[in-house]
Formats: C-alpha cells, structure tokens, sequence
C-alpha cells in the first residue's frame, strides 16, 4: 500500500484491507483517508469505510468534507455518508445539503438525499430548493425531488413548478414532472396551458 508505484496496486490494497475483519483496519483505512497523498485513495478509503459497518466511520467521513481540498474526495465522501447503514448518514447529509460552502458539494448531498428518499430528506430538500442561493444547487434538488417516490416526488414537484420565483427552477420542475408520466402532472400542465 505504501511502497508500491502503481496507482491501481495501492487502490487494490486499499479494498483488500477494507475486506479484513481484523479491528485494526479500520484505524489504517481512516489514516489512508485523511493523509494519503493522493486524492483518489483517500476516497477509496472513505468509501470503503462507509462499508464496514463501523459507527466511527461518519466521524472520519465528515472530517474530510469538512478539510479535504480535493473535490473528487469531498464528492466519494458525499456517496461514503449515504451508504452508512440505515439512515446514519442522513443527517450529516442535510447537515452538507444545507450549509457546506461549495455549491458542489451541496449538490451531491441533495442528489444523495433524493436517492434515500426518506421523509427527513424530502424535508430538507424542498427547503433547499426554497432558499438555497445557488440556482445549479436548486435544479439539483429538483432532480433529487424526482428522484422521490411518485407520491411524494410529484406534489412536491406541481409545488415548486407552480410557485418558485426562480424561472428556470420552475422549468426544471416542469421537465422532471414531464418525464414522471404521472397523471397529476398532465393535470398540471393542462391547467398551465390554459
């Protein structure tokens, strides 16, 4: 892991240690992850983390979307926060979907979320898709919104296509409601072209 060349025999290394079951491997893997000096391990790392069922693995997984300067890191520890067991990463996520500094990063969180679709996540969502400032991060919650059960997806979707100030936020909700092929949507569009 440490001496060999090869960008893909470290990447190997990485799983093979993310597969042992010896408890120390978890402390390796958390090291890999917030001091390797390249980016694409320390995601490997991260990612593989996220898979070991260990409760320590949220603290590391947000510490480096916190630090990390990578892009490509903080976007594998958006992934590594929604495949935590259960619903653990879930928090954090609206946490990142809410408030992280990069319109990026907030991005993949509110994809993230679309795809546990959870209520907690629909919530946070919505609320971004309202009040977030960054007109690429709300058609991403647009799309996450889409991404939501059709029962919850499409109201909220006529929602947002019918009364978000934002013009091309509205569109993007008309777009996804066309491809959801619900009837609720053909009512809607019905209503808007009268």
């Amino acid at each position: 892991m440490r001496e060999d060349p090869s960008l893909e025999v470290r990447k190997s290394a990485v799983f093979g240690l993310s597969q042992s079951r010896v408890p120390e491997t978890f402390d390796t893997l958390a090291a890999i992850a917030r001091t390797d000096s390249e980016p694409r391990l320390r995601s490997e790392a991260l990612f593989w983390l996220a898979q070991k069922g260990d409760a320590r693995a949220a603290k590391v997984i947000t510490d480096a979307l916190e630090k990390d300067t990578s892009a490509e890191v903080r976007k594998k520890a958006v992934f590594a926060l929604s495949q935590l067991d259960g619903d653990a990463g879930v928090p954090a996520l609206v946490q990142i979907a809410r408030g992280h500094a990069d319109p990026a990063t907030r991005g993949e969180a509110i994809f993230w979320l679309g795809q546990k679709a959870g209520t907690k996540a629909s919530a946070a969502i919505t609320e971004l898709v309202e009040r977030d400032p960054d007109t690429e991060v709300k058609k991403k919650a647009v799309f996450a919104l889409s991404q939501l059960p059709k029962d919850e997806g499409v109201p909220l979707l006529i929602k947002v296509a019918r009364t978000n100030p934002n013009a091309a936020v509205r569109k993007q909700a008309m777009f996804w409601l066309g491809q959801s092929k619900d009837p609720r949507a053909i009512d809607f569009f019905a209503e808007v072209l009268r």
